[in-house]
């Protein structure tokens, strides 16, 4: 198997998490590099099963051969429906790691780091037209301006919108450099890679409809799972986990929970122990995981 993307991020944390049932049914929702799947196969029997999700084709480059295996070219967020196609009516545990690949983040044809200049693309599914060339040439300021306050936190997402609005008014803006040169006038030199981060981040999350998808995603996990199954996603950001913590808890993105008469929460899960994230040796081995959370639920047994 090629290593082409990255060290499998709280991978210890994330078998233990699933709380692995040798003959059982798992999903790697995440499959990347195929490096978590391969931890769950290595504790499952003969009898178990696993199916991995990936809508990224340069995921199957580092496809796992064995029989008890399985691997879906689609996104996570089609779920069920594969599920079902494959007659799955119920699985034993699900696990999702919802960060960008480091062979995503340093290929420069990806598009997705403002360290290396390539076409400003961002797709994970690169059959999919829309790229954030679209986003940056074609929104209006104030749909960017938005994208940049919602997706990427920034405080000054005005200025960035009115600079970027003003550049490709001169001509279009379709490379990282062009971007990151059009914007680099209005922030000091102190925050400039955080800045850049956030506003890549933020194109990749409109790009690829990330949090969208990952909403979807926690709705059919509590539906596929079998009473007492187990759940573990891996956040690296504070609008990823914010989704996971908030449907953990609630069963609902913003809303307050549904309770019954007595006042009770009628959710579809609980949480298992606390948020979980890298040791020190952890981050020194693999500077990626340095923000990473992990949060583990379990299936409510009526």
């Amino acid at each position: 198997m090629e290593q082409l993307y990255h060290k499998p991020v709280l991978l210890d944390e994330s078998i233990k998490g699933l709380a692995i049932r040798s003959d059982g049914v798992y999903v790697d929702a995440t499959y990347g590099g195929g490096g978590h799947s391969k931890a769950i196969l290595d504790k499952l029997s003969s009898k178990g099963k696993l199916y991995a999700f990936d809508q990224d084709e340069y995921s199957q480059k580092n496809m796992i051969d064995d029989y008890r295996f399985k691997f879906i070219d689609s996104n996570f967020k089609f779920l069920n429906k594969f599920l079902k196609h494959h007659d799955i009516e119920e699985v034993d545990g699900i696990l999702a790691d919802f960060g960008v690949s480091s062979y995503q983040l340093n290929n420069p044809e990806r598009g997705f780091s403002y360290r290396f200049n390539g076409p400003l693309d961002m797709r994970m599914n690169k059959f999919q037209k829309f790229s954030a060339s679209d986003i940056i040439n074609k929104y209006s300021k104030e749909e960017l301006s938005n994208l940049f306050k919602d997706y990427g936190e920034l405080r000054n997402y005005k200025q960035l919108a009115a600079v970027i609005g003003v550049r490709r008014s001169i001509a279009p803006i379709n490379t990282t450099e062009q971007l990151r040169n059009s914007v680099t006038s209005i922030i000091s030199d102190r925050f400039l890679n955080k800045t850049l981060s956030k506003i890549f981040q933020a194109l990749r999350i409109e790009v690829n409809q990330e949090l969208e998808c990952i909403k979807e995603f926690l709705i059919q996990s509590s539906r596929a799972l079998v009473p007492g199954g187990r759940l573990v996603c891996i956040s690296y950001h504070s609008l990823e986990d914010r989704l996971v913590k908030r449907f953990i808890l609630n069963g609902k993105f913003n809303e307050e929970p549904i309770k019954d008469f007595y006042g009770n929460k009628n959710v579809p899960l609980k949480k298992i122990g606390g948020v979980k994230t890298p040791m020190i040796n952890e981050i020194e081995n693999n500077i990626r995981s340095r923000s990473a959370k992990l949060r583990i639920a379990q299936k409510i047994k009526n």
